[in-house]
């Protein structure tokens, strides 16, 4: 038979089988739609973590007390300026701001707006900040979330904050941080130092903690044990630690999924064998007739295998294309929640695309051999079956 007669008999017996055809594409592209959009966005938040790490600070150091992180003293920072290896030394100044009606808070972070290098990268953000002009007056940038909440509570221009003495701070809203650091900003607010300082009621001679950076990695862990020895109540934070757990984290979330994928998928495919084979009298005859017409073994087969690899192929491309319009242009709504949680504010992140390969091409290789096998194989016991004895 030529090519052209074997694909016409193909879509001819593609077409015939299409009741039978139907639930098991729905199937199996509902199990590659749920795995492909799990696995899109762990990679998704794995990008945009490796990209957020990546500016931050090689070590930070807190100081503890009765095992929480507590004020920690400026003096430290010449301290730590004076270990061999270390490149650049600062301060963070953080803290939260609790919203007594409703148990939410935000993160209010004082900015040096002095700083050169911060405010350039800042304006990377926010391309309208103009710095002369956000210092005019007491303003701040904010987040989504932050945003959505002041204008729920009719604060469209500014907020007025309550220091710890008790003192009404009113405080102007300069801009919103873009959509895309909702993920990491969506609480967040950004003011100058001295503001965050009053709001939070932190001493002059106090920060939240303290950052600096190695220029040279091989003395990392060198400098890191000197960071121990300099005093017995500070926790040092490593970058690489930060790095290792998040991707723990999101691994573990998309390994779950994947757990289950495997346990649907065999049940699905132990499913999709007993159908094949039992076989109803029909697709006995059917093969039996193409066996008496000449056609050997390998040519059934063949038939039966593109027929298969139509409907596998299909379906996992229209899942996967279900997937990416889920999660990078509706955002993946309900299943976003596992991984992000149920957090402070209401957050509505928005995914970056990235897709890996690597991880797309296993998935294909790992839904489309066995979907393959569960069906060649019965068919293979009944073709190699006299063709008379399966007419009868």
């Amino acid at each position: 038979m030529n090519n052209a007669s074997f694909l016409n008999f193909l879509s001819l017996l593609i077409f015939k089988n299409r009741a039978k055809h139907i639930v098991i594409f729905i199937i199996s592209t509902l199990l590659v739609f749920l795995l492909s959009s799990t696995l899109f966005i762990s990679s998704s938040l794995q990008e945009e973590l490796k990209d957020s790490l990546a500016g931050e600070s090689d070590f930070i150091i807190q100081k503890m007390r009765a095992g929480e992180a507590t004020q920690t003293p400026l003096a430290w920072i010449d301290d730590v300026a004076k270990i061999k290896g270390v490149s650049a030394v600062g301060s963070r100044l953080y803290g939260k701001y609790l919203l007594s009606d409703s148990g939410k808070y935000f993160t209010i972070i004082g900015v040096d707006f002095f700083d050169e290098q911060v405010t350039q990268n800042l304006q990377k953000i926010v391309h309208s900040l103009d710095i002369k002009a956000f210092l005019a007056k007491e303003q701040m940038l904010v987040g989504e979330g932050v945003k959505r909440y002041m204008h729920a509570h009719h604060f469209d221009d500014y907020f007025h904050f309550f220091t710890p003495k008790g003192e009404e701070k009113k405080v102007f809203i300069y801009h919103a941080l873009p959509k895309i650091t909702n993920l990491f900003a969506n609480d967040m607010i950004l003011m100058p130092q001295e503001t965050a300082r009053e709001i939070l009621n932190i001493p002059q001679d106090q920060v939240s903690d303290i950052i600096l950076n190695v220029a040279n990695e091989a003395e990392r862990d060198n400098v890191a044990f000197k960071l121990r020895s300099l005093h017995f109540d500070a926790r040092i934070i490593d970058k690489r630690d930060l790095k290792s757990a998040y991707d723990a984290y999101y691994s573990y979330k998309s390994g779950l999924f994947l757990l289950l994928f495997i346990l649907t998928m065999s049940t699905f495919m132990l499913i999709l064998y007993q159908r094949y084979a039992m076989v109803g009298s029909s697709d006995k005859k059917e093969i039996s007739i193409l066996r008496m017409m000449g056609w050997s073994i390998k040519d059934v087969l063949k038939l039966k295998l593109y027929e298969t690899l139509f409907i596998g192929i299909f379906s996992f491309c229209l899942g996967v294309i279900l997937a990416y319009i889920f999660v990078f242009y509706l955002d993946a709504p309900l299943l976003r929640d596992i991984f992000l949680g149920f957090g402070n504010l209401t957050l509505h992140p928005h995914f970056s695309p990235f897709i890996d390969g690597g991880i797309l091409a296993s998935l294909f290789l790992f839904f489309i051999l066995p979907f393959t096998l569960s069906v060649i194989i019965p068919v293979w016991r009944i073709a190699i079956i006299d063709p008379y004895e399966g007419m009868k």
